[in-house]
Protein backbone atom coordinates (compact mmCIF):
# COMPACT_ATOMS: atom_id res chain seq x y z
CA UNK A 1 0.00 0.00 0.00
CA UNK A 2 2.66 2.53 0.76
CA UNK A 3 5.43 1.34 -1.81
CA UNK A 4 3.22 1.60 -5.02
CA UNK A 5 2.03 5.58 -4.26
CA UNK A 6 5.61 6.20 -3.57
CA UNK A 7 7.13 4.70 -7.17
CA UNK A 8 4.19 6.78 -8.59
CA UNK A 9 5.32 9.88 -7.34
CA UNK A 10 8.35 9.42 -7.53
CA UNK A 11 7.95 9.18 -11.73
CA UNK A 12 6.01 12.10 -11.32
CA UNK A 13 8.33 14.30 -9.49
CA UNK A 14 11.09 12.81 -12.58
CA UNK A 15 8.71 13.92 -15.23
CA UNK A 16 8.63 17.87 -13.96
CA UNK A 17 12.53 17.86 -13.13
CA UNK A 18 13.40 16.68 -16.66
CA UNK A 19 10.60 18.33 -18.50
CA UNK A 20 12.10 21.67 -20.67
CA UNK A 21 11.24 24.95 -19.39
CA UNK A 22 8.33 26.82 -20.67
CA UNK A 23 8.56 30.66 -21.40
CA UNK A 24 5.63 32.32 -21.12
CA UNK A 25 6.68 35.34 -22.88
CA UNK A 26 7.34 33.38 -26.25
CA UNK A 27 5.00 33.60 -28.89
CA UNK A 28 2.75 30.30 -30.13
CA UNK A 29 4.26 29.12 -33.35
CA UNK A 30 1.69 29.51 -36.39
CA UNK A 31 1.82 28.68 -39.95
CA UNK A 32 3.38 31.22 -42.19
CA UNK A 33 0.74 32.56 -44.49
CA UNK A 34 -0.33 36.47 -44.17
CA UNK A 35 -3.35 35.74 -41.68
CA UNK A 36 -5.04 39.57 -42.41
CA UNK A 37 -4.83 38.67 -46.21
CA UNK A 38 -6.71 35.80 -45.41
CA UNK A 39 -9.43 36.75 -43.74
CA UNK A 40 -10.05 39.65 -46.16
CA UNK A 41 -10.11 37.58 -48.61
CA UNK A 42 -13.12 35.10 -49.28
CA UNK A 43 -11.99 31.91 -50.58
CA UNK A 44 -11.56 28.03 -49.86
CA UNK A 45 -8.72 25.72 -49.34
CA UNK A 46 -8.45 22.43 -51.36
CA UNK A 47 -12.28 22.34 -52.78
CA UNK A 48 -14.23 19.74 -54.24
CA UNK A 49 -17.24 19.73 -56.68
CA UNK A 50 -18.76 16.46 -57.81
CA UNK A 51 -21.91 16.28 -59.81
CA UNK A 52 -23.58 13.61 -62.16
CA UNK A 53 -24.12 15.19 -66.06
CA UNK A 54 -27.92 14.28 -67.62
CA UNK A 55 -26.43 11.34 -69.12
CA UNK A 56 -25.39 9.87 -65.86
CA UNK A 57 -21.73 10.57 -66.09
CA UNK A 58 -19.99 11.55 -62.96
CA UNK A 59 -17.52 14.96 -62.55
CA UNK A 60 -15.34 15.69 -59.79
CA UNK A 61 -12.73 18.37 -59.73
CA UNK A 62 -10.43 19.11 -56.87
CA UNK A 63 -8.53 22.36 -56.58
CA UNK A 64 -6.29 23.97 -54.74
CA UNK A 65 -7.87 27.07 -54.21
CA UNK A 66 -10.31 28.73 -55.28
CA UNK A 67 -11.82 32.34 -55.28
CA UNK A 68 -14.79 33.89 -55.97
CA UNK A 69 -14.65 37.02 -58.34
CA UNK A 70 -15.28 40.27 -56.67
CA UNK A 71 -17.95 41.03 -59.29
CA UNK A 72 -20.12 38.02 -60.43
CA UNK A 73 -19.75 35.69 -57.25
CA UNK A 74 -20.94 32.56 -59.72
CA UNK A 75 -17.59 32.89 -61.07
CA UNK A 76 -14.57 31.52 -59.48
CA UNK A 77 -10.69 31.12 -59.75
CA UNK A 78 -9.36 28.23 -58.84
CA UNK A 79 -5.68 26.74 -59.07
CA UNK A 80 -4.14 23.26 -59.74
CA UNK A 81 -7.32 21.73 -60.72
CA UNK A 82 -7.35 17.85 -61.25
CA UNK A 83 -10.78 16.63 -62.69
CA UNK A 84 -11.87 13.26 -62.91
CA UNK A 85 -14.45 11.86 -65.38
CA UNK A 86 -16.36 8.76 -64.37
CA UNK A 87 -17.84 7.26 -68.06
CA UNK A 88 -21.29 5.78 -67.74
CA UNK A 89 -19.67 3.74 -70.23
CA UNK A 90 -16.84 2.21 -67.79
CA UNK A 91 -13.98 4.32 -68.90
CA UNK A 92 -12.06 7.17 -66.76
CA UNK A 93 -10.73 10.40 -67.93
CA UNK A 94 -8.15 12.57 -65.77
CA UNK A 95 -7.72 16.10 -66.42
CA UNK A 96 -5.25 18.73 -64.68
CA UNK A 97 -4.49 22.01 -65.39
CA UNK A 98 -2.83 24.74 -63.77
CA UNK A 99 -5.76 27.26 -63.27
CA UNK A 100 -9.03 27.54 -64.36
CA UNK A 101 -12.43 30.12 -64.61
CA UNK A 102 -15.01 28.83 -63.37
CA UNK A 103 -18.90 29.82 -64.13
CA UNK A 104 -21.66 28.32 -61.97
CA UNK A 105 -24.21 29.66 -64.06
CA UNK A 106 -23.59 28.52 -67.18
CA UNK A 107 -22.06 25.24 -65.88
CA UNK A 108 -18.74 25.56 -67.64
CA UNK A 109 -14.79 25.68 -66.70
CA UNK A 110 -12.19 26.22 -68.90
CA UNK A 111 -8.87 25.20 -67.34
CA UNK A 112 -5.64 27.03 -68.80
CA UNK A 113 -2.13 26.05 -68.66
CA UNK A 114 -0.35 22.71 -68.98
CA UNK A 115 -3.29 21.10 -69.34
CA UNK A 116 -3.23 17.10 -69.55
CA UNK A 117 -5.56 14.41 -70.16
CA UNK A 118 -5.46 11.11 -69.54
CA UNK A 119 -7.95 8.28 -70.23
CA UNK A 120 -8.47 4.61 -69.49
CA UNK A 121 -8.15 3.73 -72.98
CA UNK A 122 -4.35 4.84 -73.30
CA UNK A 123 -4.87 8.52 -74.33
CA UNK A 124 -2.20 11.27 -72.66
CA UNK A 125 -2.65 14.59 -74.47
CA UNK A 126 -1.64 18.25 -73.47
CA UNK A 127 -2.99 21.30 -74.65
CA UNK A 128 -2.74 24.79 -73.16
CA UNK A 129 -6.67 26.24 -72.69
CA UNK A 130 -9.48 23.04 -72.32
CA UNK A 131 -12.86 24.29 -72.16
CA UNK A 132 -15.72 21.77 -70.46
CA UNK A 133 -19.26 21.40 -69.39
CA UNK A 134 -20.97 19.95 -65.87
CA UNK A 135 -23.94 19.55 -67.51
CA UNK A 136 -23.31 17.22 -70.20
CA UNK A 137 -20.28 14.92 -71.14
CA UNK A 138 -18.84 17.75 -73.33
CA UNK A 139 -14.90 19.02 -73.46
CA UNK A 140 -13.16 20.91 -76.30
CA UNK A 141 -9.91 22.13 -76.94
CA UNK A 142 -10.00 25.73 -78.87
CA UNK A 143 -6.37 25.16 -79.92
CA UNK A 144 -3.81 22.32 -80.83
CA UNK A 145 -3.04 19.56 -78.86
CA UNK A 146 -0.15 16.69 -78.93
CA UNK A 147 0.53 13.26 -76.88
CA UNK A 148 0.10 9.73 -77.89
CA UNK A 149 -2.16 7.07 -77.77
CA UNK A 150 -2.87 3.01 -78.81
CA UNK A 151 -2.61 4.03 -82.48
CA UNK A 152 0.72 6.05 -82.28
CA UNK A 153 2.21 9.79 -81.39
CA UNK A 154 -0.40 12.63 -83.21
CA UNK A 155 -0.87 16.56 -83.21
CA UNK A 156 -4.21 18.07 -83.79
CA UNK A 157 -5.60 22.18 -84.45
CA UNK A 158 -8.44 20.81 -82.28
CA UNK A 159 -10.02 18.18 -79.95
CA UNK A 160 -13.35 17.19 -78.95
CA UNK A 161 -14.48 14.57 -75.91
CA UNK A 162 -18.72 14.21 -76.18
CA UNK A 163 -21.47 11.98 -75.81
CA UNK A 164 -22.23 10.14 -79.14
CA UNK A 165 -26.08 10.49 -79.86
CA UNK A 166 -26.86 7.73 -81.41
CA UNK A 167 -24.50 5.00 -79.00
CA UNK A 168 -24.59 7.50 -75.42
CA UNK A 169 -21.17 6.79 -75.27
CA UNK A 170 -18.18 8.72 -74.94
CA UNK A 171 -16.22 9.97 -78.45
CA UNK A 172 -12.86 11.22 -78.56
CA UNK A 173 -12.63 13.52 -81.87
CA UNK A 174 -9.41 14.85 -82.99
CA UNK A 175 -9.78 17.61 -86.19
CA UNK A 176 -8.15 20.20 -87.84
CA UNK A 177 -5.21 18.88 -89.48
CA UNK A 178 -4.70 15.57 -87.67
CA UNK A 179 -1.31 14.28 -88.25
CA UNK A 180 -0.58 10.70 -86.82
CA UNK A 181 3.11 8.61 -86.65
CA UNK A 182 1.41 5.14 -86.38
CA UNK A 183 2.97 2.22 -83.94
CA UNK A 184 1.60 -0.86 -84.94
CA UNK A 185 1.29 -3.07 -81.81
CA UNK A 186 2.97 -6.38 -82.19
CA UNK A 187 1.47 -9.33 -82.81
CA UNK A 188 3.54 -11.97 -81.58
CA UNK A 189 4.93 -13.39 -85.36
Amino acid sequence: KIILPLVALGLLSTLFLLSRTVDPTRSIPISQIDLEKRAAEQGASNPTFSGVTDDGDQVTVRARSAVPSKDDMSKVQAEQINATLDLKSGGTVNITAQSAKVDNTAFTMQMIGDVRIVSSNGYNIETDVLNARFDVLYTDTPGPVSGSGPPGTLQAGRMVLRNDDGTNTAHLLFTDGVKLIYHPQNSGD
